[in-house]
């Protein structure tokens, strides 16, 4: 029997729980003074490092700090010290998959439609391995971003897909962002509190 169709009171009801949801993580986020940023975002690293550091040189894309996210850019640098390729996701059409860009500390870089700096030209790269930043995220791998659905609708269309790693802060875990159809779980999720992998 194929299931029952969420009825448009019930998507209206997720639309407004996820919208006040990431409105809440985000002010928390946005709240969090310098020092303790640092501290947290070294805690990150190093977990982000601990599930790197097995694997042999391959692809990996991330994107640039905004709104005051994890910044990834120290560690992709020591990543292409040790022969990693490093790529950016860059937008290039609202309702379509992303691209992603190569990405070095020397590149070029410009701003998207949102604010969001990414590489103003490169080589495209199909990145085995791609960390999303994370708004807010559940135990089930679920994550709640910006409301752009653009990882989603990339990740879908990618063949093979990558390995999808959330990275971010405890302060956006909760018991349920209320996942829609569209949305693809995570692989992993690495926060300070260490690295939670999602078996399927």
């Amino acid at each position: 029997m194929p299931p029952i169709p969420p009825s448009s009171e019930h998507i209206a009801d997720s639309s407004v729980f996820r919208a006040a949801l990431r409105r809440e993580r985000l002010a928390l986020r946005m709240a969090l003074d310098e020092k303790t940023h640092a501290r947290l975002s070294v805690a990150i690293e190093s977990g982000l490092e601990a599930l790197l550091a097995p694997l042999p040189p391959q692809s990996l894309a991330f994107c640039a700090p905004v709104r005051n996210e994890f910044d990834a850019r120290p560690l992709a640098t020591r990543l292409i010290e040790r022969g990693w390729s490093i790529a950016m996701p860059v937008v290039i059409a609202a309702a379509a998959p992303m691209i992603f860009r190569r990405w070095t500390p020397a590149a070029g870089m410009t701003l998207d439609r949102h604010g969001i700096p990414i590489p103003a030209a490169g080589e495209e790269i199909c990145p085995a391995i791609v960390l999303l930043p994370l708004v807010a995220f559940d135990p089930q791998g679920f994550r709640l971003g910006y409301g752009g659905g653009y990882f989603d609708r990339t990740l879908a269309a990618m063949v093979p897909r990558p390995l999808a790693v959330g990275v971010g802060f405890e302060l956006g875990r909760v018991t349920d962002i209320r996942p829609e159809t569209h949305d693809i779980p995570l692989d992993a999720t690495v926060t300070e509190a260490g690295v939670m992998q999602h078996v399927r």
